[in-house]
């Protein structure tokens, strides 16, 4: 009997520690106060205009248990500018109101989980519409010093063989903060490709909705995955 009542608390415990959902391995992005932009970086540089059709931003946000949902927002509009080859400055406005949900299939429960995140818990979208990103620094990547070379991270939701380190604001919901993380620059002639993945903390911009251990399953995830996908040419 309690051979039985054993095996049976095993299953139980495997059953919950496979429900159980991390936020997604990835580069944490380096939080900061907001840093000044300097505007002489953008002096007699060639200016890129952001392909809006093909650039756009993806985020994931997940449950302590079991859920995991995955979308996109469009970007309205944005520019890069170029210097001797290089990304010397660049900004993009990211829609919020276009927040789309990709995982749901099912039309009603899609249409909800939008329309909360839209709401006052999380992005604000009738007060805050759009996000804003300025880039304040680009650098050639170096690994961090003491970062484990046999680091797990999850390969859907990291960049990899990063080229640079973008530095840049982004201000989310009213709150503006710098954030730091790799990216993959590509730059041929005129035109300029970008692709980033990384989480960053959402309490962060103020949203701490369901971050309170007591609401047990239903509890979220503070780190939220950011993916950029950024095309610009003249």
């Amino acid at each position: 009997m309690k051979l039985i009542k054993f095996s049976v608390m095993l299953v139980a415990s495997a059953m919950f520690f496979a429900s159980c959902n991390e936020a997604p391995k990835s580069d944490e992005a380096k939080t900061e106060d907001a840093k000044k932009v300097d505007e002489k970086k953008a002096e007699g540089a060639a200016e890129l205009k952001l392909d809006v059709s093909a650039s756009e931003m993806s985020w994931v946000g997940t449950k302590k248990i079991g859920d995991k949902h995955n979308g996109t927002f469009s970007l309205k509009e944005g520019k890069i500018s170029l210097k001797d080859g290089q990304i010397a400055a660049g900004s993009f406005i990211v829609d919020i109101k276009s927040l789309k949900v990709l995982d749901l299939t099912d039309t009603t429960a899609n249409k909800k989980l939008a329309s909360h995140l839209l709401a006052k818990d999380f992005f604000e979208a009738e007060k805050f519409a759009t996000a804003t990103f300025e880039i304040t620094n680009v650098a050639p990547f170096k690994k961090e010093e003491g970062e484990k070379k046999d680091e797990k991270k999850d390969a859907e939701y990291t960049i990899a063989d990063p080229t640079h380190t973008v530095t840049g604001n982004l201000e989310l919901k009213g709150v503006k903060k710098s954030i730091t993380f790799p990216a993959k620059i590509k730059i041929e002639g005129d035109k300029a490709e970008a692709e980033a993945k990384f989480n960053i903390n959402r309490k962060d911009w103020g949203m701490a909705y369901g971050t309170e251990e007591s609401l047990g399953d239903k509890m979220i995830n503070n780190a939220v995955n950011i993916g950029l996908k950024l095309v610009a040419n003249k």
